[in-house]
């Protein structure tokens, strides 16, 4: 455990290192990278013989005298770590050509550093083993993101994003540390194994203040709105961490709760469930009208959150009702696709950042033709979009498919049960063919085609450093697809820990794992084979190319094809009652127009009843009070003994 300990102290320094010396902006920037590489490739080296101990690995040190942090590392610890450790140093990786710019080397530095701070508070939140150690890491982690979105801070729409943000992180917390409040009351101790003993009820007003308060973190539908404006304000490579995984902490702490809190009622499972099905319907139906590229992928990863809320409230109900095949194959599905999101969100994540820094845009509809000037990174780019619509043979499918399993056995159960069960397949369903529609829209408008810009006609391949973390993540996708055996032993390893006083037999989990990854393999074998076979064929023969058929124009240009708005608004309108559509037309009101336009904007209705509603306000106040920050030292220390004085008369 001291080992694992000391290879996040290696990140930790690895950050300080451009935050200090950042004069020697590219030298001090390849030691940046090697410094986290090997800091993170430490972690995980230490992290393999830990996972391996039948008894959780723990390290405890004193603090402040009466409390102590105490760190604890266990099956599913060790599963949320896996893509900390693995995903962030690609990221680290990526930055070396992404942030290029010698002129801001000093915001580099602090960008940089704030990045390790970030990857080392995610360590920590998944090894807290007591509510001090987990508050304390949790705080880090958020405003360490919070600065992280600020990059860009002199852009308004970015200081925009960064108050939203900070604004559902903190009421996220606020609703974490009030739940954390109801077990001290119970138990009068700060120590998570004591929260199994609490009254039923309570249990149950303690886990929906924690689902709401994580469920923040994670972008739950309705408090998911923070989401499409921080990524798209935030750096490519903050992006892809903070949807690959910092997400997944929000995830990370329902699990542990559920686990620990020991919660009998079918209920929870309930509740989890119609938020995941709420948040996936939706969180797609919003990327498809999106046309910002990294907008579109922030939806997506509301989407994929609902995803994995279904197989935990399939897995929740099954528990509940003692249907164990229905426990293990919704709770570890739900756990897999963790890992499988975090890989191929990132990829997606970093791909359109290597796109918007080569054409300058990230409007899908300024885009086209990509895949001949930035071929690695559009077929790479191509791997994630059919991981994350759940095709075989990649990663996504094998997840899903898990999920599908566990409601399938849930169609056993009778009554109420039955029903959501049922509407579980149903909404996995839907979600599975509209994802597949929106990642054909993003591919087929920016990959394919014509360029519609200059700019986009000028673009080229990115460093090698932004293009190697995508291949290996699109592998990455592929393997877990054709060999998915040791994810899925892993995923139901970290199931166990939430249920530890249950024995729980995985032979039929991997029986049916075993048969799904062989029918991938002979899938992909075909699939090789045909195009060997196609290349054979064509050996010989000359291929000639020719313009496409203009529809009777005979001179037809790039604006005659299709418009990723176009091929998604009869998809989006038919979600019409809960999907707001507005249009801008100019109209014609002469016999040679000028320029007419027509626009259409897909409004999210969470997002336009939280700002009006809760966002807007609480700026409106917090612009009120101002004048408490005025740059004198004398009242900032009136103000602190005001505080104690307070804190005095309350104990």
């Amino acid at each position: 455990m001291e080992t694992l300990l000391l290879s996040l102290a290696v990140v930790l320094a690895a950050g300080i290192l451009p935050l200090l010396a950042n004069r020697l902006f590219t030298p001090i920037k390849a030691c940046y990278v090697v410094l986290t590489l090997l800091g993170c490739g430490w972690g995980i080296y230490s992290l393999w013989p830990l996972m391996q101990l039948s008894v959780p690995a723990t390290y405890t040190v004193a603090w402040l005298h009466p409390f102590e942090l105490r760190f604890s590392l266990d099956a599913l610890s060790s599963f949320f770590l896996i893509p900390i450790l693995c995903v962030c140093p690609l990221a680290v990786l990526y930055v070396f050509h992404y942030m290029d710019h010698k002129e801001e080397r000093q915001r580099i530095g602090v960008h940089l550093f704030l990045f390790n701070v970030l990857v080392a508070a995610m360590a920590m939140v998944v090894l807290a083993g007591n509510m001090i150690s987990f508050v304390l890491a949790w705080e880090m982690m958020s405003i360490s993101s919070f600065f992280l979105v600020l990059h860009e801070y002199e852009e308004k729409a970015t200081r925009k994003a960064g108050y939203i943000y900070l604004l559902f992180t903190q009421l996220g917390a606020l609703c974490i540390f009030s739940g954390m409040g109801v077990g001290f009351a119970f138990t009068q101790v700060l120590d998570f194994s004591a929260l199994a003993k609490l009254p039923e009820t309570a249990k149950l007003w303690m886990f929906c203040l924690m689902l709401f308060g994580f469920g923040s973190k994670a972008g739950i539908f309705p408090i998911h709105i923070w989401l499409p404006y921080a990524h798209p304000a935030a750096p490519s490579n903050t992006s892809a961490v903070m949807s690959g995984v910092m997400i997944k902490m929000g995830i990370y702490g329902i699990a542990r709760f559920y686990g620990l809190l020991e919660i009998s009622s079918p209920l929870a499972g309930q509740i989890v469930l119609v938020f995941g099905m709420i948040s996936g319907v939706l969180g797609v139906v919003y990327a498809l009208g999106k046309q910002d590229i990294k907008k579109l992928l922030a939806y997506s990863s509301v989407e994929n959150i609902g995803i994995i809320l279904i197989g935990f409230g399939v897995g929740m109900i099954g528990a509940a009702e003692g249907n164990l095949p229905m426990a293990i194959f919704g709770f570890t599905g739900g756990l897999l696709h963790v890992l499988n999101h975090s890989i191929f969100k990132s990829l997606l994540f970093l791909g359109a950042g290597a796109v918007a820094k080569q054409a300058g845009t990230r409007k899908i509809d300024l885009l086209g033709g990509l895949m001949k000037r930035m071929p690695l990174t559009g077929k790479s780019f191509l791997t994630g979009s059919v991981a994350i619509s759940g095709l075989p043979p990649f990663n996504g499918f094998v997840s899903e498919f898990l999920i599908y399993v566990g409601a399938f056995y849930g169609l056993q159960l009778g009554g109420v049960q039955y029903v959501f069960a049922m509407l579980a397949i149903l909404a996995m369903a839907l979600i599975g063919g509209l994802a597949a529609a929106c990642f054909t829209r993003i591919v087929g408008i920016v990959f394919l085609g014509e360029p519609r810009t200059e700019r986009t006609a000028a673009t080229q391949e990115s460093g090698w450093t932004m293009t190697l973390p995508l291949m290996l993540l699109a592998c990455c996708c592929l393997v877990i697809g054709l060999w998915p055996e040791p994810f899925v032993q892993a995923a139901f390893r970290a199931y166990g820990v939430m249920q530890a006083n249950l024995q729980l037999d995985p032979a039929q989990l991997l029986e049916i794992t075993g048969k799904m990854a062989l029918g991938a393999r002979i899938f992909f074998v075909l699939f090789l084979a045909a195009l060997v076979s196609r290349k054979l064929l064509y050996r010989d023969k000359v291929v000639d190319s020719g313009p496409t058929w203009g529809c009777g124009f005979t001179q037809g240009t790039v604006r005659i094809q299709y418009t990723g708005t176009s091929y998604a608004l009869s998809m989006v309108e038919f979600f019409r009652p809960v999907v707001r559509l507005s249009a801008h037309y100019t109209g014609i009101s002469k016999i040679f127009p000028a320029n007419p336009s027509y626009e259409t904007h897909v409004d999210d209705v969470a997002e336009q009843a939280l700002n009006s509603g809760l966002v807007t306000p609480v700026q409106f106040v917090l612009s009120k009070l101002r004048w408490i920050q005025h740059g004198h030292i004398q009242l900032y220390i009136g103000y602190i003994i005001i505080a104690i004085l307070i804190a005095l008369l309350c104990i």
